[in-house]
Formats: structure tokens, sequence, C-alpha cells
């Protein structure tokens, strides 16, 4: 059964209130305002002068848990949101697992679920280790990406990109954090630019929370779990507003979703799940044993959920 046996985290330690962003990509006051008031955005955590591999090269230099076990690592999967990250011919995810000797992993890129890709990374993570004969195989999964353009930075009306970035070490066989099931819903009919389209987002923002609940409850049915068996809901980071909704529309306390970083870190693409594992796991919220879900949407549009047992 797939297990995450560690997660590490980096935060740039920068803190950008979301006003500077904005002045850098356009934003209007009223925009701003919204961000802030009702979606309950203040700072993003950024790195400006930082390229992708110096984020990717800090989570995994955190997975102190990895050391000494390289060698037993299989694949390595970047879980990104955006399909290009850096311009051909360079490849940084092989450049940094050849200087941190992981050069013998599978390694590749997983994208086109946009910011729900973290979940499938770890899925498939998981189905490909089911099939290596040494029970030892680890995987490992890195997200993390940067804000190169002003569609990588800004959801429109939703939300605004950080760059946070996790690292988490895989097995097939650990006895923390399994994997209980892993549920998507995709509706292709929301794919195009929603910075362009208005009525495209206006459909896309009345569908988002019906469809974010159907993921969620196809998890917990798969699961055998009903939603008072959850510890804690541990969402994408895009804003407070969505959640606040969703959280009533199902009946669950919304003092068990992990909101803290969508003001203090902000939406940093495929990584917010294991960021706010690592918060969940830091504050107490998730304790060995309990029962957790990871809930994720991504535009395109890919909703996600995937239910675990500490």
């Amino acid at each position: 059964m797939t297990a995450l046996e560690a997660v590490a985290v980096h935060l740039p330690p920068r803190a950008v209130p979301i006003e500077a962003v904005g002045e850098r990509i356009g934003l209007t006051p009223r925009q701003l305002r919204l961000f802030r008031r009702f979606h309950g955005l203040d700072q993003l955590r950024l790195d400006p002068d930082g390229k992708l591999p110096d984020l990717l090269d800090a989570a995994l230099d955190g997975l102190t848990e990895l050391r000494g076990r390289e060698r037993h690592v299989r694949f390595v999967i970047h879980a990104r949101s955006m399909p290009v990250a850096v311009p051909h011919p360079l490849n940084p995810l092989h450049d940094l697992l050849a200087a941190r000797g992981l050069g013998h992993a599978s390694a590749f890129t997983v994208t086109h679920h946009a910011c729900a890709v973290g979940l499938l990374a770890i899925d498939l993570a998981g189905r490909l280790l089911a099939g290596e004969p040494d029970e030892r195989a680890l995987a490992v999964v890195l997200a993390g990406e940067k804000t190169f353009t002003r569609d990588a930075q800004l959801v429109p009306e939703t939300g605004i990109f950080a760059e946070g970035a996790a690292a988490c070490l895989i097995s097939a066989g650990g006895e923390r954090h399994r994997m209980l099931s892993f549920a998507v819903r995709q509706r292709p009919e929301f794919d195009g630019r929603l910075a362009e389209d208005a009525d495209l987002l206006a459909r896309y923002q009345r569908a988002y929370p019906n469809v974010m609940v159907e993921a969620i409850e196809a998890a917990l049915e798969q699961a055998g779990l009903r939603l008072g068996d959850l510890a804690a809901i541990l969402p994408h980071n895009v804003n407070q507003a969505s959640w606040r909704m969703i959280s009533r529309r199902i009946g669950f306390p919304l003092e068990k979703v992990v909101l803290d970083n969508v003001r203090s870190v902000g939406h940093s693409f495929a990584a917010d799940g294991l960021i706010n594992l690592h918060t969940a796991t830091a504050r107490g919220l998730v304790r060995r044993g309990d029962h957790y879900l990871i809930a994720a949407a991504g535009v395109g549009a890919t909703f996600s959920a995937m239910a675990m047992r500490s």
C-alpha cells in the first residue's frame, strides 16, 4: 500500500504582500481588495532571485530520511502544474538528481492535471513501486514551481501563486500515512483561458464547489470512510472563500480544514497538499492513526481527493 514515509517543505524566506505582486502584474485595486478581504490572501512566499532547481534542491535537502537510502530510489517524479517550466533543451530535474546521487533513478515529470497533479504523482509513484521486486524500493515526489509569467502568477479572481516547494519520500509498504483511495473528476469543458473568457470563468466558478465535493465524496466512499472519520481536510491553498463554501456544503467543521497557509504562504502550485500535511502534523491536527483527506483542483479542469490514514 502506498505510504508517505517523509515530507519536507521549503518556504522561501521572503514574504511579499499581495499588493506588491499585484502592482507588478497589473491587478486593479478592486481585484486586490477581492483577494485580501474575500479570499483571505495576505502575503506570498517568493524567491525572485532563485531558479527552479534552487526550489527543488531546497525541498530535497530537507528530506533527511532519504540520506543513506539514495540507492533504493527507483523513481523521481516532478509534479508540475505548468506544462512548460524551462526552455528546451534545459532539464533542471535531471541535473539536480545527478548532483544529489540520484542520477540512477528513472526521473520524469507529470503534468496536465494542473494544481491537482501532486496527488496524481503520489498515486503513480505507488503504482510503480508495487511492480518493484525489491521491497526496499523508494520513490521521491517533488513539487514546486516558479511564477515566471503573469499566467504562472495568477488565477483570475481566484488565487495568486507562490513559490513554496515540497519533497515526499514514498514506499510501497510503509506503516504511516498510507493512501486508502484516490478519486479524480475531470471537466474538460472548462479548458481555456479564464483570463480572457468571462463566461468560461463564471461557469467554472459556479461548478467548482459541486465538482470538488463529488471528488471528496468519491474518495471517502472508496476508502469506506465518512466525513466524521476525518481528523482534517488538507486543501490546496487557492483561497479561503472556496473552502468555507465547500465546508458548509458538506457539513465539515471549518476549523478542521487547514487554511493557515492560504494567508501566510500562498498557493504553491502542486505542493500545497504536502505543505499542508507538514503544517497539520506539526500542529497536532493529524496524529498517528488519524484519517485525513487531501484535496486539490486544477484549472482545465481536474478535481482530485485522496484519503489517507496517518
